[in-house]
């Protein structure tokens, strides 16, 4: 028995009507779950204590307003069930649950000069844009660091060192397929220098998570006594991935991005962020997660209401000795003997 034309028509067109694809750009649009979805890491059972930052009443209000830029140019949370039912690659072990002191130190107090661990070097920076930051100024603050990228060129580290530069952010990648041609002189000069230090991925959100989590670790490698790995989220104009995704997306992202790292390199990443992507989609996430916050015209309590935070990136126009141009400048919250307990408990 055959159909007739019409009727195999009808059930031609039922048949392709249920074969339509939900992935690509145009899913993220509609709100449907993507396939980057990760079981989640056991975290502490009690989120990082809110406790208010010194006093504020001072700082000075305002964002410079500079156009946004990654670092060293110089809704709610998914469903946890999402995460629940998929499995990740082996690699470390993922420590089962940190102490709340390795992810943020109390605030800094007036403590005895610490007798443990390398030498503290008093900060010897100069600023192109010097800020008046009130009674919370980043002079108050025992342990300096910066972050640094190609644009810094050939940088004599032992000099860097004597000025102030106790740690360094050093960029590695970004997206899936960018190494930053600097980096590996940079890591390798950074240690024989003293310095402790840490690598940054720009996220690139164009890209799935877990290519760009594979490209890192592709790059950057697992060793003893380097700082946590960080991931810099933000808003970036220059980038040519205008996508932009909504607060669970960008969330859920982000931990798989994160999850992959610290399974790899038995390390919680560190976050960093500006002030607008972090009101759009930070603000209340990841109490147990270390932060480094962007804050070149306010204190960090005054950009980032309750959140503790552990490096404050006070400056992108800093001058130093062993730096040709200009570099951007950090502190760590907490005291020199807190520094060095924290660097303790980041040990992989």
């Amino acid at each position: 028995m055959h159909l007739s034309a019409a009727p195999a028509l009808i059930l031609l067109g039922l048949v392709l009507s249920g074969c339509s694809s939900s992935s690509g750009p145009e899913a993220l649009k509609a709100g449907l779950t993507s396939r980057e979805t990760t079981n989640s890491i056991v975290r502490p059972a009690s989120p990082v204590p809110t406790a208010e930052v010194g006093d504020v009443a001072a700082a000075e209000a305002g964002e410079d307003g500079s156009a946004p830029h990654e670092l060293a140019w110089a809704g709610p949370v998914p469903d946890q069930q999402q995460f629940d039912a998929v499995t990740r690659d082996a690699g470390m072990a993922v420590p089962s649950q940190r102490p709340l002191e390795t992810i943020a130190p109390e605030a800094p107090a007036a403590t005895p000069r610490a007798s443990k661990g390398p030498r503290i070097y008093s900060q010897r920076f100069r600023d192109a844009k010097p800020i008046n930051f009130g009674k919370v100024s980043p002079r108050h603050h025992a342990v300096h660091g910066v972050d640094v990228s190609r644009w810094q060129g050939e940088i004599d580290w032992q000099t860097l060192r004597t000025q102030g530069a106790n740690f360094a952010f050093i960029k590695a990648t970004d997206g899936g397929d960018h190494l930053d041609p600097m980096f590996q002189k940079n890591w390798r000069r950074a240690k024989e220098a003293g310095i402790k230090r840490g690598a940054y991925h720009f996220f690139y959100w164009c890209r799935t998570a877990g290519e760009q989590a594979d490209w890192f670790i592709r790059n950057v490698p697992r060793e003893a006594g380097a700082l946590p790995p960080v991931i810099d989220v933000e808003y970036n104009a220059e980038s040519s991935c205008k996508r932009r995704l909504s607060r669970a997306k960008v969330l859920e992202k982000m931990q798989v991005f994160m999850d992959k790292l610290e399974r790899h390199y038995g390390q919680r990443p560190i976050i960093y962020t500006a002030p607008d992507f972090y009101a759009d989609n930070l603000s209340g996430e990841f109490p147990n997660h270390p932060f480094w916050l962007r804050s070149v015209a306010a204190h960090p309590s005054k950009r980032y209401p309750n959140r503790k935070w552990v490096f404050w990136q006070y400056s992108g126009s800093g001058l130093s000795q062993g730096v040709d141009g200009k570099i951007d400048l950090n502190v760590f919250r907490g005291s020199e003997a807190d520094w060095h307990n924290w660097v303790a408990g980041q040990s992989s």
